[in-house]
Order: C-alpha cells, then structure tokens, then sequence
C-alpha cells in the first residue's frame, strides 16, 4: 500500500455502504416481519453484509490513502473497520450455533446481537484500552515529574479515567435486569444508546492511532524539491531544544539520502516566528543548526512569521509558490504530530508528505493524545452527522428487538 501513498487524484466515496444499509435493513425487516421460519435467511443476509461493508471500508482506507492519507476519512475507515470485523465474528458465532441449534436462535438473535454489538464490542476491547490507559498513566507520571505540573500534561491520566470509568459504568447499566416489558425496554434503549457514544469515541481513537501510525511510518520519494521544518521551542540561548533538534536532525537525514539515492538536492524551509520569550525566531534557529550542519545558506528559505502548524504550512506554501508552483514537498515534525500537520498541509492546498521525528517515550503518548483532542475538535458537522445515524440505527434495532 506505501508504494501508492498520495497518489490518486480522486476523492473515494463511500454512498455504496449507506445504500446497502439501507436495503439490509429493509429486508431484514420484511423478512422478521412477514416471513415465516426466516431466521436462516435473516442470519446469512446480515452475514453477508458484514463482509460487504468490511470489504467496502478496506477498499476505502486503501484508497484514501492513495488520494489523501491525512484526512478524517482515514480515521472514520480504519476505526470502524474494526468494529465492523468483530460484528462479522459475532455474526458468525451467532450463525453457528443456529445450526446447531436451530429452535432457540431464531432471526431475533442476530438482531439482538447487532443492537448490542456496541456494549459486546466495547466489553471485549476492555483489555487492550485497559493497558492503553496503564501505559498512558504512566507516562504522564514520568511526564509531570520531568516537565513539572500543568493541565496538559495530565490529559492522559483524564482521557484514561473516562475511557476506563465508562466501560466500569456500561457494564455495571448493562447488568441483568427485571421489571415489566417497557421498563426492560427503556433499559436496554438508554444502555444502547449510551454504548453507541461511547463506541464512536472509541472508534475515533482507534482509528487515529491507526491513521498517525501509518503516516508516520511512510518515507516520502526520494525526489523533493523542498523539506519545510516545523518550529518549536528553543533555548535562551537560540539553540534549539531536543524536540526541535530532533526534527531538524530528521530533515537532514532525509536530505543526505535523497542526495546518496538519486544526486537530487532539495532546499530547506524554516518555519517558525519569534515568540515573546525566545531571543531570535524560530526560523533563525533552525538556520542557524542547518549551515553548522554543512547546508549553504542558498538552500534555505526562512518563513518567521507563522505562530501556528496551520500557519506553518500557509507562509511556507506561498515561499515555496514563488520558486516553484509545481514542487514536490514533504514537512518534518515530531512523530506524533505528522498527522495532524499533513491536515493543515491540505488545508492550504499544499500536497506534502511528512517525516516525523522520534521523541522520548515518555513524551509521545501524552502528546498523541492532545493530537486525538485536537483533531475532535474539527469536523463537528461531520462527526455529528456520523453519531447522530448511528444513534438512529442504535434505537431502530432497539425497537425491533422489542416490536
């Protein structure tokens, strides 16, 4: 899949799925409704399904890759990918112990199982979120020890606590219960329901593990005309600290073997204003440990006037325009920022790749976490548009269950 990385010209669509829901859900009904002995067909139709969609949403991460790997398409895809894999395990279980047993799983069965498939999923997943949150605790603890004490630096033991505290409460709500028909319906709705919001967060940040882990991994041709570096902080003394050192580092690596792979030499863009308590900008900075480090001022454009990622990529967008309009361009960050500046990167219409650079390891999981914040907080519509279906099919199911 890397040998075809940003390489389609054309969006991937996703109106197939939303189609064959659609007419699935159409049928199913007919079938529980008005057919007799269906649960056979019921079961292989949802089946059947199941793999459709989970070919479908390959298909589609594949092919956004291709077009634009730093997209939410990227997340929503590999995200509920998985989840659609283990329906289509449930669905299977479900399939076989109807021929086993064929008078107790009727076609209510998969019914039941689909309308919650989101607590059976979340349940399931417990374990790998569980030593997720572990692992993030603690290096938020090495991280406030060696950084000192402030908000975001503890946004990993928040995210830990609810990602944790939710599953306890899900499956604590979805204990056996008794009562009439419409208090037990009523229980397993607001249960559902709440299972459902909790899986499209889930999903989310499964999904953008997946996405920043591929993109980070991927090396760009060896054939760019220009590397842009992303600032950070520095020194008072205007020497760049490790994290801004370490991209630096990465975009000179990248330059000496493109240089050994193909002769090609590429220029460098620094990219990064002067903030109020930092002697030179960051530009300069950057500069400055560039031609220590043997490049010629010549092969270096100096943007100092960005104060944001989005920023970055706009002025350096329109440095590089001036040369070349058609330049082949990759960004250098930190590892765990590549997917989000390849957002802004798009943003502003530039089609680069990125390389990111290692960081401590007690750094990379609290700062993928303000990525996973700061990436939800885009796309709203988006995002309320995809939970506010899942919520209707959630109760519709729900329903059904209880016709």
């Amino acid at each position: 899949m890397m040998r075809f990385f940003d390489t389609r010209d054309t969006k991937p669509r996703l109106r197939h799925i939303l189609v064959l829901s659609i007419v699935t859900v159409l049928l199913t009904a007919f079938l529980i409704l008005f057919v007799k002995d269906s649960a056979a067909w019921v079961n292989l139709l949802i089946g059947f399904y199941y793999v459709l969609v989970e070919g479908l949403l390959i298909y589609s991460f594949i092919e956004q890759m291709r077009y634009n790997p730093y997209s939410y398409n990227t997340i929503y895809y590999s995200g509920f990918a998985l989840f659609v894999l283990a329906l289509l395990v449930f669905q299977i279980t479900v399939m076989t112990n109807y021929y086993r047993n064929p008078e107790f799983y009727t076609g209510m069965q998969a019914i039941y199982v689909l309308s919650s498939s989101a607590k059976t999923y979340i349940f399931l997943s417990f374990p790998f979120l569980f030593l997720f949150c572990v692992a993030l605790c603690i290096s938020n603890i090495v991280l406030l020890q060696k950084e000192g004490k402030s908000f975001v630096n503890v946004l990993g033991i928040i995210l830990s606590a609810l990602v944790i505290g939710g599953s306890i409460f899900l499956f604590f709500r979805d204990y056996y219960v008794t009562g009439s028909q419409m208090e037990v319906f009523f229980h397993d709705l607001l249960s559902n329901v709440l299972a459902c919001i909790y899986l499209y967060f889930e999903c989310m940040l499964l999904g953008t593990m997946i996405s920043a882990y591929i993109v980070t991994r991927h090396v760009p041709e060896y054939d760019r005309d220009y590397m842009i570096i992303l600032g950070c902080g520095m020194k008072k003394d205007g020497t760049p600290y490790p994290l801004l050192k370490g991209r630096i580092d990465a975009a000179l690596n990248f330059y000496e073997k493109q240089k050994k792979v193909t002769g090609k030499a590429l220029k460098f863009v620094t990219s990064g204003g002067q903030g109020e308590s930092e002697p030179i900008s960051e530009s300069r900075c950057m500069k400055n440990y560039l031609m220590e480090h043997g490049i010629k001022e010549d092969e270096i454009i100096e943007e100092d006037q960005s104060t944001s990622t989005y920023e970055n990529m706009l002025y350096s967008k329109q440095k590089i325009d001036e040369e070349n309009k058609e330049a082949k361009i990759s960004f250098a960050t930190s590892n765990f920022h590549v997917f989000r500046a390849g957002i802004f990167a798009r943003r502003v219409k530039m089609r680069a790749t990125g390389i990111g650079a290692k960081t401590k390891w007690y750094f990379w999981p609290n700062a993928a976490v303000r990525e996973f914040i700061g990436l939800l907080s885009k796309h709203k519509g988006k995002q309320a548009a995809i939970l506010i279906g899942m919520l209707c099919v959630c109760v519709a199911l729900t329903l059904l269950e209880f016709r």
